[in-house]
């Protein structure tokens, strides 16, 4: 018995080894051709070439005349802190109360908020247009940051509930005990335990904002000046573009500053995913 269980947990092991570097693969491929000549990317996309790497590439898309990268940066970090706090000061007080709801209603409500999780965003992307439209909100970031919030709410809220429920009520009812309110009981007990929760929240919503392509192409528009990481890089490289030592260096650039932050912070997803399942 106890071999079949390590033969099945080998072979788990193994299939897991092997979709994590199959989705690896792009990277690899992204990372190698960003230091290749044309010539080298299209011979043999998948050798690094050691001996004939350049960074005039990379130097070549940081000064891209056509995509201020910087400006992007700024842009698209800018959009994902609004994002974020706006979502979570939001979801907090929803959750909590959702949590502490009788269970009937509190499912009803839940599954209201997120069934927004089902819907794709590009389905909605056409009406939310003509909202925009309609209240002057259209080729504005406060116009990107509102319907991009919304689309992180079901995610957020889901989470929030399913943590806030693992922490016991007895902390609500020495806080009342105590004279505080709920708003205080709140910001003052129940969020400074949520902190790794935030975290985990903070950096998945934090990637889904900034790869999202889609909701800012549409929303700004090209005529905004105004353009996030993803959509600088659509207007640098071209629609029909086919020079690779643009193509690569440019999106490698773009999803640097997200991968360093995610390998920074991914102690404090696991932490927070942990907390979530053993707390109570």
């Amino acid at each position: 018995m106890k071999k079949t269980l390590t033969s099945a947990a080998a072979a788990r092991t193994g299939f897991i080894a092997l979709v994590s570097l199959g989705m690896l693969v792009p990277m690899y491929l992204l990372v190698v051709n960003a230091f290749k000549s044309q010539r080298e990317i299209l011979a043999d996309p998948f050798s690094p070439a050691l001996g004939s790497a350049s960074f005039r590439y990379l130097s070549d898309a940081w000064n891209n005349p056509d995509f201020d990268i910087l400006k992007g940066y700024g842009t698209t970090i800018a959009l994902v802190l609004c994002v974020n706090a706006l979502g979570m000061a939001l979801c907090a007080p929803a959750a909590y109360v959702l949590a502490r709801t009788p269970k009937t209603l509190s499912r009803v409500l839940l599954f209201f908020f997120i069934a927004g999780m089902f819907i794709p965003t590009q389905v909605i992307l056409v009406p939310v247009i003509f909202v925009l439209r309609a209240v002057g909100l259209m080729g504005t970031m406060p116009g990107l940051i509102l319907f991009m919030t919304a689309t992180t709410v079901p995610f957020t809220l889901f989470v929030f509930f399913g943590y806030i429920r693992t922490l016991p009520r007895s902390l609500d009812e020495a806080a009342a005990i105590d004279g505080a309110g709920r708003y205080y009981t709140l910001w003052r007990i129940i969020l400074p335990l949520m902190r790794p929760i935030l975290a985990t929240v903070f950096i998945l919503n934090s990637l889904s904002v900034w790869n999202d392509f889609a909701s800012p192409q549409m929303i700004l528009g090209p005529g905004s000046g105004i353009y996030t990481v993803t959509t600088g890089v659509y207007a640098a490289v071209g629609q029909y573009s086919t020079d690779y030592t643009k193509v690569f260096p440019t999106l490698l650039l773009a999803v640097i500053p997200i991968l360093v932050i995610f390998v920074a912070m991914q102690r404090h997803v696991m932490s927070g995913l942990a907390a979530g399942a053993v707390k109570g």
